[in-house]
């Protein structure tokens, strides 16, 4: 990956995670917990919310993650439905950036030229990446497996045994999670994409035209 690429994917990767986890952060102080404000989390710095390896791996396999924010149940007047809602405010706040730039480059295309060839050609690169980058982030975090947003979305709508024993996997969810990403890497068995792919195709045609998958 050369310069001028990373240089593009910066600021959308940036972009993304900031947007992820302070959506968590303010669906949660609206529900009633503030423990993201307390924490100093509550802010579009995004230094405070980038997670070194998840930050990497985004660069390297474009599957990644953040910092999560920090919420505590215990301050919603209904834990289990609000819990749900602030789960989905992180993969809505991707979708809602993917389709903004879906929609300036559905508008605009390659149409940069103004800015001169180079620097047209730069910013229609990262306009691809800022919708490719956040539906990724928005699919694979609605992925039911700890300690992905899926996995809070699902379990606050399971009810009784069901509850229970899925509850039981949060223990060994991250541990799966990450014999999964490493796995897949260094076999080069790219599970979590084949899971996610069909989805990020989908809605890059929805919102752009054409299928962005194939990055």
């Amino acid at each position: 990956m050369n310069i001028t690429l990373i240089a593009a994917i910066a600021p959308p990767i940036l972009l993304a995670l900031t947007c992820h986890e302070y959506a968590h952060g303010y669906v949660a102080y609206k529900l009633g917990d503030d423990t993201a404000y307390r924490a100093g989390r509550l802010t579009l710095n995004p230094l405070s919310h980038l997670d070194p390896i998840g930050t990497l791996m985004l660069f390297i396999i474009h599957i990644g993650w953040a910092k999560p924010v920090p919420v505590d149940p215990r301050n919603f007047k209904d834990p289990r439905r609000d819990l749900i809602w602030v789960s989905i405010a992180g993969p809505a706040a991707n979708m809602i950036l993917a389709f903004i730039f879906g929609m300036v480059l559905r508008v605009y295309g390659e149409h940069w030229t103004i800015f001169g060839p180079a620097v047209g050609r730069f910013i229609y690169i990262m306009l691809v990446y800022s919708v490719m980058i956040n539906l990724v982030l928005a699919v694979f975090n609605l992925i039911p497996l700890p300690p992905l947003d899926g996995s809070k979305i699902l379990g606050g709508l399971l009810k009784g045994e069901a509850a229970y024993k899925y509850a039981q996997l949060e223990r060994w969810g991250p541990l799966i999670f990450l014999v999964v990403i490493a796995g897949g890497y260094f076999l080069n068995i790219p599970v979590i994409w084949w899971i996610i792919s069909p989805f990020v195709k989908f809605f890059s045609i929805l919102f752009v035209g054409k299928d962005l998958s194939a990055l």
